[in-house]
């Protein structure tokens, strides 16, 4: 099992609060987590928003240009099942278009 202990202020360790997976070793808990492996998640990247009138929309054409409210450059939002994860940055990789996850943002206290 892996080592589940932090210092504290003091310098003495304490314990680490994790959730048991349903393994007892190293090896088991990586088929626990392999449960989850046909898990579905929506995963949507949002590059900016904009508000158009739908005449405008009728008129988009393979051509067309759709000026954002963000900048380019701007980080974008990463989305998971509708609820803002993270932040991250647009790359190119050998010609794909691909996102590098730049921050996590922090869950709201209920």
């Amino acid at each position: 099992m892996a080592d589940t202990t932090t210092t504290t202020a003091a310098g003495g360790p304490s314990p680490v609060g994790l959730p048991d997976f349903g393994g007892s070793s190293g090896a088991g808990s990586a088929g626990a987590i392999g449960m989850l492996s046909d898990v579905s998640l929506q995963v949507r990247i949002e590059l900016g928003r904009t508000k158009m009138l739908v005449e405008d929309v009728l008129r988009l054409n393979p051509d067309s240009v759709v000026e954002l409210d963000k900048a380019a450059g701007d980080p974008v939002d990463i989305y998971v099942n509708g609820r803002r994860i993270a932040r991250g940055e647009v790359l190119v990789l050998n010609e794909n278009f691909c996102v590098r996850v730049s921050e996590i943002i922090e869950p709201l206290e209920a």
